[in-house]
């Protein structure tokens, strides 16, 4: 299973944009941008759920026990 950074970061550049362009189409900072991607663990759920909805994804909870499926 991919990390959320490397999930945000793949499909940043599959559609070729820098982080700050990226950013800026999303409505988020560039800050929150470079923290997602470089695997931060104190993130803004909400900035993240803005971030992932420009892939049509949100975070939301999931049973551990499903993961392991």
């Amino acid at each position: 299973m991919k990390s959320l950074a490397e999930f945000v970061k793949e499909r940043r550049k599959e559609v070729n944009l820098t982080q700050g362009e990226f950013a800026e189409r999303a409505g988020v900072a560039l800050t929150v941008v470079r923290k997602i991607e470089q695997g931060k663990k104190n993130l803004n759920m909400d900035k993240v759920n803005i971030v992932l909805m420009m892939f049509g994804h949100e975070l939301a909870p999931v049973n551990s026990k499903e993961i392991d499926k």
